[in-house]
């Protein structure tokens, strides 16, 4: 394969991880990436990516416009076709035109005859050692997917997989910053409740879980109040 990247596609990927490291939700990064693989590999048309659930379920994400996701209705129905293949096996799936002797025999029939899809792959994409799903590209021209398009294919998928993980990962940080601030607010409550009333710290504990759960709001929410109308709060 080649390593070089032509200079819109590398451009293009340089976007894609601004987006990742800006914006870093899941559902803006699947699609970021699929948008992005519309843009630089040459013949692909739409693309999506989707996850399988323990049910056997296929769900789409980022799909670039209904085609995509239709096909991946008709994947998840059948069971059948390039994502399912490629999340369970070490290599991506190709049908570079479903006219010709196509390798989902069932799947290419329901495509060629409600879309203008006539060429598919699937490339397995990682979430660190978990298999996430599969990048699915799909061209209306038969034989459209040609080497340097499965090829950049590749160089996307395996982007796509950094790029999930890095967004997993200021997931996790979001989530442990928030919870961090969170305790802050607690504590701080806490604190006010117990030289305001003569409280101990359970006894002021205990104050802002009663009330969290007569007002039917987060103890967070409840602390924040708190402290928000104290004259000593800030």
């Amino acid at each position: 394969m080649n390593q070089q990247l032509p200079p819109d596609a590398a451009a293009a990927l340089a976007a894609l991880a601004e987006v990742v490291y800006v914006s870093p939700d899941y559902e803006g990064v699947y699609a970021a990436i699929c948008k992005t693989a519309v843009q630089v590999i040459p013949s692909c048309d739409h693309a999506s990516i989707s996850t399988l659930t323990a049910g056997g379920t296929l769900t789409p994400h980022g799909a670039t416009d209904e085609y995509a996701e239709q096909i991946d209705g008709f994947e998840s129905a059948l069971r059948d076709g390039p994502c399912y293949d490629a999340i369970v096996t070490d290599s991506y799936q190709v049908d570079a035109d479903l006219t010709v002797n196509p390798t989902w025999p069932e799947l290419s029939r329901l495509v060629l005859a409600h879309t203008p899809v006539r060429g598919m792959i699937g490339y397995r994409v990682l979430v660190g050692p978990r298999k996430a799903g599969s990048l699915n590209l799909f061209s209306d021209t038969p034989g459209g997917f040609a080497g340097a398009s499965a090829d950049l294919g590749v160089v996307l998928a395996s982007f796509a997989s950094v790029a999930l993980s890095a967004a997993a990962q200021n997931h996790r940080a979001d989530t442990l910053l928030n919870g961090l601030h969170s305790n802050r607010e607690i504590g701080k409550a806490i604190g006010l409740l117990m030289a305001t009333h003569d409280l101990s710290e359970d006894a002021a504990l205990d104050l802002l879980k009663r009330a969290s759960q007569d007002l039917n709001r987060k103890l967070v929410d409840v602390a924040r109040e708190v402290v928000d109308r104290h004259p000593n709060g800030a």
